[in-house]
């Protein structure tokens, strides 16, 4: 298992391939000011409610919030590595359950985060649709920061740690797409809903990372750069995420990319909801 290129929102002009890390967020980061970002955002119930809460997003260093919220870490530096010195950070950002929380949630909250075995229970996916899918590869840990943008890695630490991070990548009966579809998980539902917040607000600044598929799954590795569609939905506990690419890096055939990534998410959100709900 490997962690690949971020990708690009659709629209997006492709530039040349990176091949060191810093060089691949500075490239982001300059994107993500430029071009026109192609993500959606659902959420279940509890994330409404939770929604309904105290969000303050506060700004550091003297920046307004709306500022700070488009100012990413300029350093190129993965958050594990990162200095307080190395530049701005996430926007801080508060967020409180409402006094209407379900009576449920402690409970709720008293079980296990959910695995790779809960999360991803088959290696053939048929959705509603008859669309066929087949899941390559499988990755799971702890240290969530390893699978995700600096950026975000940042947002989480301002509150309680990510306990789990679970991705899987999965391809269409054609071997043509390359969907990694990736659950995070917190113990406090404040936190997942500070990252679903912010990765709804952001998605190309605060997202989780691709797999590259393995050496004997057959597929190429989608050239770095290339156009990408970006869906997540908040849980219980979790934030579930969604990257979708052609393998090939082409950017044409949008709609038929965003249908599959929006089909493999709401499969993984059923089977994540089921669990977290017990």
């Amino acid at each position: 298992m490997t962690f690949g290129d971020h990708g690009m929102p659709y629209g997006a002009q492709q530039p040349d391939p990176y091949a060191a890390w810093a060089a691949e967020q500075e490239r982001i980061r300059r994107a993500r000011r430029t071009r026109r970002v192609v993500g959606g955002a659902a959420g279940a119930v509890l994330a409404v409610a939770v929604a309904a809460g105290a969000v303050m997003a506060l700004g550091g260093g003297g920046d307004s919030p709306s500022a700070a919220a488009g100012t990413p870490d300029s350093s190129g530096t993965p958050a594990a590595a990162a200095t307080p010195s190395a530049g701005p950070s996430a926007p801080r950002v508060d967020v409180t359950l409402p006094s209407d929380a379900p009576s449920s949630l402690p409970s709720l909250l008293a079980r296990p985060v959910i695995g790779p075995a809960q999360a991803f229970p088959e290696k053939d996916v048929t959705l509603k649709d008859g669309s066929r899918f087949r899941r390559v590869d499988l990755a799971s840990t702890t240290e969530c920061d390893r699978g995700m943008a600096p950026e975000l890695a940042q947002l989480i630490e301002q509150g309680g740690p990510c306990l789990r991070l679970t991705a899987a990548l999965f391809t269409d009966a054609a071997r043509r797409s390359q969907v990694t579809v990736t659950v995070v998980s917190f113990q406090r539902v404040e936190d997942a809903s500070r990252v679903f917040m912010m990765a709804s607000l952001d998605p190309v600044t605060y997202q989780v990372v691709s797999l590259d598929p393995p050496p004997g799954a057959g597929l190429p590795t989608v050239p770095p750069g290339s156009a990408g569609v970006f869906r997540r939905v908040m849980t219980v506990r979790s934030v579930v995420f969604a990257n979708g690419q052609w393998g090939d890096g082409a950017e044409t055939g949008e709609a038929e990319l965003t249908r599959q990534t929006q089909g493999l998410l709401g499969y993984a959100d059923e089977t994540v909801v089921a669990y977290e709900q017990g």
